[in-house]
C-alpha cells in the first residue's frame, strides 16, 4: 500500500503499512506535528536500537513479534499487544527477540 504519510481522514492498518528488511530495521514516518510525531519500526530478529535517551516521553506499542526494551537498566519482555512507556531523560535500549513492529509516538512537552 502506498500512502502518504501525512494523509489523515483514511483507515490505516500500521503493520501493513512497513515490511521487514532481512537483517535490518525499517523506519516510516506517518504523522509529524511540533508536539511529536508517530514512527512505524520493522525489526528482524537480533536488530536493535543501542542505549540512548530522548528529552521527551515515547510510547511503545507492539503491533508484531516479541522484542525486549530495557530502560533504565531493567530490561522488559514486549509480545504484540503489549506497550510501554518510555521516560524522558531515561536511558533505553531495544533488541528484537523475533522479527517486530511497533508504532512509536514520541511527545513534546
Amino acid at each position: 500500500m502506498n500512502i502518504n504519510p501525512f494523509q489523515t481522514a483514511i483507515i490505516l492498518n500500521f503493520n501493513e503499512l512497513i515490511d521487514y528488511a532481512a537483517g535490518g530495521v525499517v523506519s516510516k514516518q506517518v504523522m509529524k506535528a511540533e508536539k511529536g510525531n508517530v514512527t512505524l519500526f520493522a525489526f528482524d530478529a537480533g536488530q536493535g536500537l543501542s542505549e540512548h535517551s530522548a528529552p521527551f516521553d515515547a510510547l511503545v506499542q507492539v503491533t508484531d513479534g516479541t522484542a525486549e526494551i530495557t530502560i533504565g537498566g531493567k530490561p522488559f519482555q514486549l509480545k504484540s499487544g503489549d506497550s510501554i512507556i518510555m521516560p524522558a531523560n531515561i536511558a533505553h535500549a531495544l533488541k528484537a527477540t523475533t522479527a517486530f513492529k511497533m508504532i512509536l509516538t514520541m511527545i513534546r512537552a
